[in-house]
């Protein structure tokens, strides 16, 4: 083999590993980057669900107030 041919596939060997290689660092990060926003989800679900709950509570003692005093409609503007 010549010098000119080991030094081709020596490079098109080199450039095929590093292919492969920047190739996969891409799809792992790819990955990281998807599954954060299943996380991300996850925690805005979380937030409106105890906001919603917060809610429920905050109507449920408006009512149980106003059966013991009772509000007068504001007069419109």
């Amino acid at each position: 083999m010549s010098r000119a041919s080991k030094v081709t596939l020596a490079l098109t060997s080199l450039s095929a590993v590093g292919i492969i290689y920047g190739v996969h660092f891409i799809q792992e990060a790819e990955q990281q980057s998807m599954y954060q926003g299943v996380v991300k989800d996850n925690e805005r679900q979380r937030i409106k669900q105890e906001r919603a709950e917060e809610l429920r509570i905050q109507q449920a003692l408006q009512k149980e107030y106003e059966m013991i005093q009772p509000v007068a409609d504001r007069p419109k503007s």
